[in-house]
């Protein structure tokens, strides 16, 4: 009569200890709840590339054929949603400071879409990442470290 209480203590220890690993990490490993939230958001998407980047995580996928990526916190919160897009569809405006700075020309562009639902466009030059609000007004140059 013990070897079943045994047994099924050992079963209920292992299911629990299983339960447990899936919502934590060890380095390198993507949480359980940011990839539960991208695929509840993106059910759609069967290829996607995760990166930890300093504690959040990104996902990098192809969506209706723009290359996409959203951010998240360990805990699957949404941070933000970058589309690329063509530099044409940047704002004149973006365009025109770029122009007028002498940036030079502009590598890539994106639509970045935060948490909150503010607009940020993002425009990649030589020098680094150039932000600009919704309305086309210049907010920062993130300079990447190499």
């Amino acid at each position: 009569m013990k070897k079943p209480a045994v047994a099924l203590s050992i079963v209920f220890a292992l299911v629990a200890g299983t339960i447990t690993a899936q919502s934590m990490t060890t380095g390198g490993e993507t949480p359980v709840a940011v990839k539960n939230a991208f695929k509840k958001e993106y059910p759609q998407v069967k290829k996607v590339k995760f990166d930890d980047e300093n504690g959040t995580y990104e996902a990098e996928f192809k969506l209706n054929g723009k290359d996409m990526s959203v951010t998240y916190t360990a805990n699957g919160t949404k941070q933000e949603t970058e589309t690329s897009m063509k530099v044409s569809e940047l704002p004149k405006n973006v365009v025109s400071y770029i122009a007028s700075k002498k940036y030079g020309k502009i590598k890539e562009a994106a639509r970045i879409v935060k948490a909150d639902g503010s607009v940020v466009y993002e425009a990649e030059v030589s020098k680094g990442d150039l932000l600009f609000s919704e309305n086309g007004s210049f907010q920062k140059l993130n300079v990447e470290a190499d």
